[in-house]
């Protein structure tokens, strides 16, 4: 993925953390930025958990052990980013919400590029 394609991911994550922001109580994000800045930091830590742990326990793998590490990543992202608030049950609301919304605008994980190069 080039730049632009990087730079447009972190946009649209940042406008769905807006949007969960907007619909899940107990999950308050502050503005555009903050959004952007607890997207970036939700991507380190799942690229990390993902590059320990390997696919089907990340935020972007799928079933319950990825929503909950998806949850436990949000809430301890808000220690990190300013302006941004979640308890432990707006952090599981908006996993929920933000695994819903990946149904119809999926985000690809760090990794997928490489398992693509090495399938083929």
């Amino acid at each position: 993925m080039h730049l632009l394609g990087h730079v447009v991911r972190f946009i649209v994550s940042a406008l769905v953390l807006l949007l969960v922001g907007a619909l899940v109580p107990q999950f308050e994000v502050g503005g555009f930025w903050s959004a952007l800045f607890l997207a970036l930091v939700i991507a380190l830590f799942g690229w990390v958990i993902e590059g320990i742990f390997g696919k089907r326990i990340t935020p972007f793998g799928r079933g319950i052990v990825g929503f909950i590490v998806s949850a436990l990543v949000i809430y301890a992202a808000q220690f990190i980013v300013g302006g941004v608030d979640v308890t432990v049950i707006g952090a599981l609301l908006a996993a929920l919400v933000i695994g819903i919304i990946d149904l119809f605008l999926p985000v690809a994980s760090p990794f997928d590029r490489g398992e693509r190069r090495r399938a083929e």
